[in-house]
C-alpha cells in the first residue's frame, strides 16, 4: 500500500511513517520544507519520495489532486499551535482538512485524521473550535474517514514533552485550579503503530479514540514525573492562569496556550478507547506510580459529528 503521510517530518507523523515503512508499505512524506526534512528524518524514512504542501494554500478541492496522485491512503498529523501570518487555525485545521477529505472522494482514497480528544461546541479557543469545524468538514466530504482523537502524547522529541518534563524538575509545581480534568498518557509510538494498522483494515471506523491506562490529573503527571520526589504544588487562579496563557500565545513562548488551558478544563480520556484493539496489545506505562483509573465513568461523552 501506498501512504501518503502530511506532516510526515512532525512529531506524530515521523513516528506513523515510520510504523507505515516497518510493515513494508511505501511511504510519502508531505512537508513544508523538503529540501531540509531529510535531516529531520530517521535513517530509515530518508527514501521516502518527499512532497511540498503547504495548507494555507490548499484549500480547494482540485489543488490537492497533484499531491494525492498515485496514493491509496492519506494521514494528516498536519496541526499548528499558534497561527502565524497566513497559517491561520480555519485555514491548517478547518479548511484544507475539508478540501483535502473532498478531494480523497475522487479516486476512494482512505483518509486518517489525527485530530485530538476534548474538542466541544462552546469553547472559547479558536484552536479547538478550528479542529471541531474540521472534523465535521470531513465528515460531510463523502469521503472514506477515520477520525483518530489521542490523549497527551509522550516521547522523544516532542515539543510538549520536553516542556512538561522540564517543568516537573522544579521543586514547585504552578497547576491551574481549573486544571481538574483527567489525561490519559500515551506513548506516541503507539500511536504511530495504533494508525498503521488502522490504515490496513478494510473495515472503517468513523471515530476513534485513544489513549493509555492512567488517567492522572495534570498535578499529578508532573508529580509522576519527578519519579516520587517531593514537589511544592501551587494552585493558580482561573485569572491567572488565563492571563498567562494569553501572554504565551502572544509571544509564542512555552507550549502552553489558552486552547490547552480550554483542554485540562475537562477529562480528556478515550470512551471507549480503541488502542488496546488496534495494538494487539497493552500500551505501553508511561507513569507507573499514576493512578490508574476506570476510565469509562471520567470520559467525556461527546455528541456524534
Amino acid at each position: 500500500m501506498r501512504v501518503l503521510v502530511l506532516g510526515g517530518t512532525g512529531f506524530i507523523g515521523r513516528h506513523v511513517a515510520a510504523a507505515l515503512a516497518a510493515r513494508g508499505h511505501t511511504v510519502g512524506i508531505g512537508t513544508r520544507h523538503p529540501r531540509r526534512a531529510r535531516q529531520r528524518l530517521p535513517a530509515d524514512l530518508r527514501n521516502c519520495e518527499l512532497h511540498e504542501a503547504h495548507f494555507e494554500r490548499l484549500t480547494e478541492r482540485a489543488s490537492w489532486h497533484p499531491l494525492l496522485a498515485g496514493y491509496d491512503a492519506v494521514v494528516n498529523a498536519v496541526g499548528i499551535l499558534r497561527e502565524r501570518g497566513a497559517e491561520t487555525y480555519d485555514a491548517v485545521h478547518h479548511l484544507a482538512p475539508g478540501a483535502l477529505a473532498a478531494a480523497c472522494t475522487f479516486g476512494g482514497r482512505r483518509l486518517v485524521h489525527i485530530s485530538a480528544l476534548g474538542l466541544h461546541d462552546g469553547a472559547r479557543s479558536r484552536f479547538i473550535t478550528s479542529k471541531l469545524a474540521g472534523e465535521r468538514a470531513i465528515a460531510a466530504s463523502g469521503a472514506r474517514y477515520s477520525l483518530v482523537r489521542p490523549s497527551l502524547l509522550d516521547g522523544e522529541s516532542g515539543y510538549g514533552t520536553r516542556w512538561l518534563h522540564w517543568f516537573a524538575r522544579w521543586p514547585v509545581h504552578f497547576v491551574p485550579t481549573e486544571a481538574r480534568g483527567r489525561i490519559a498518557v500515551m506513548a506516541v509510538t503507539d500511536l504511530g503503530e495504533a494508525i498503521a494498522a488502522l490504515c490496513e483494515r478494510e473495515s472503517e471506523e468513523n471515530e476513534i479514540e485513544l489513549g493509555g491506562s492512567a488517567a492522572p490529573t495534570m498535578g499529578e503527571y508532573l508529580a509522576a514525573l519527578r519519579g516520587g520526589k517531593a514537589a511544592w504544588r501551587v494552585s493558580v487562579a482561573p485569572w491567572l492562569a488565563r492571563l498567562v496563557s494569553h501572554v504565551c500565545d502572544f509571544t509564542h513562548f512555552s507550549p502552553f496556550s489558552f486552547g490547552h488551558l480550554e483542554l485540562l478544563r475537562r477529562d480528556n480520556v478515550p470512551c471507549p478507547d480503541a488502542l488496546p484493539r488496534l495494538l494487539g496489545r497493552e500500551p505501553l506505562a508511561i507513569l507507573g506510580r499514576c493512578e490508574v483509573v476506570d476510565l469509562a465513568p471520567v470520559a467525556l461523552r461527546r455528541p456524534a459529528l
